[in-house]
């Protein structure tokens, strides 16, 4: 299977002292999917694009040491990546600074000049993208990647769609309305409960599962942080346990470290309640590690 994931890497600031990596949510996924996946007939691309200075070679360089196909990143000239500054308290859980209104990737998108290449059915098999993904295109061209992703959704496509929502980014009112265009055309949604509250006002995880299947997804995980999490269907509905951790050093990238466990295994043709298992040992593995992206000797086995 061809798998894309589509959004903006940025440089992350993080720790005391600061340190910098690499990280965004739909990137983080990717290098994770590709981890574990690696070895197998899949491929993890990334869609998005950086400029044409050293921080972007190394970034994307980086990528490509972790498997990812970067083919398809656009390198735009006189453009730099974003930036943001993760702030974690004492109990792991995480604030976010960002600066990227002049980023490459924000820039592509305002274009739209790569979408019909990026969401093509002959090219790729699965697309995920997130909120934040949404968030970054201006309404004209979110327009138009909502009509890219029904055709290929019609051509056969599979897509698989996470709500990470981000206030400082737009308002939930702005929000309510593409999310739900988006998961009417979802496969497999993977909704961070508080995120659907946000949305919806104060739903149980029922009700938002009912929610996201009756607007037309076929699977739906609904994540709870150390709760257990619910894997709805039709036919089905389970709720498998997180895996306990003894101290959370930073939730950052949990949600998206569930993702890429949770759809490796169903990629790879797993049962509903082996891919929770498997989505909430990566997120346990990763929070446990400063930063988004833990060490490949940390990856559980």
């Amino acid at each position: 299977m061809r798998i894309a994931c589509l959004g903006e890497c940025m440089v992350e600031l993080a720790g005391n002292p600061l340190r910098r990596s690499f990280g965004g949510d739909t990137l983080n996924t990717a290098l994770y999917l590709a981890r574990l996946l690696a070895g197998t007939a899949h491929r993890v691309e990334y869609l998005s694009a950086l400029g044409d200075d050293t921080l972007s070679e190394e970034m994307e360089q980086s990528w490509i040491e972790e498997g990812i196909d970067t083919r398809e990143v656009l390198r735009l000239p006189g453009r730099r990546p974003g930036l943001y500054l993760v702030e974690v308290d004492v109990l792991g859980e995480r604030r976010f600074h960002y600066w990227r209104e002049d980023s490459a990737a924000r820039h592509c998108f305002s274009s739209g000049a790569a979408l019909a290449r990026w969401v093509d059915r002959s090219r790729i098999d699965m697309l995920y993208l997130s909120g934040i993904s949404l968030a970054l295109f201006p309404p004209p061209r979110r327009e138009e990647l909502l009509v890219a992703l029904a055709a290929f959704k019609a051509e056969g496509g599979q897509i698989s769609f996470d709500n990470n929502l981000r206030p400082a980014l737009w308002s939930a009112a702005h929000a309510r309305p593409v999310h739900d265009q988006v998961l009417a055309l979802t496969d497999t949604a993977l909704l961070t409960l508080a995120d659907e509250c946000l949305l919806h006002g104060t739903l149980g995880a029922q009700a938002a599962a009912d929610r996201a299947l009756g607007l037309g997804c076929t699977e739906v995980v609904i994540k709870r942080g150390d709760e257990p999490c619910l894997v709805a269907t039709a036919e089905q509905r389970i709720e498998v346990p997180a895996r306990p951790v003894a101290r959370v050093v930073d939730s950052c990238a949990a949600g998206d470290a569930f993702a890429a466990g949770y759809l490796a295994a169903r990629i790879q043709q797993q049962p509903l309640r082996l891919a929770a298992e498997s989505g909430h040992r990566l997120a346990a593995a990763v929070i446990q590690h400063p930063g988004a992206i833990i060490p490949r000797s940390a990856m559980p086995i």
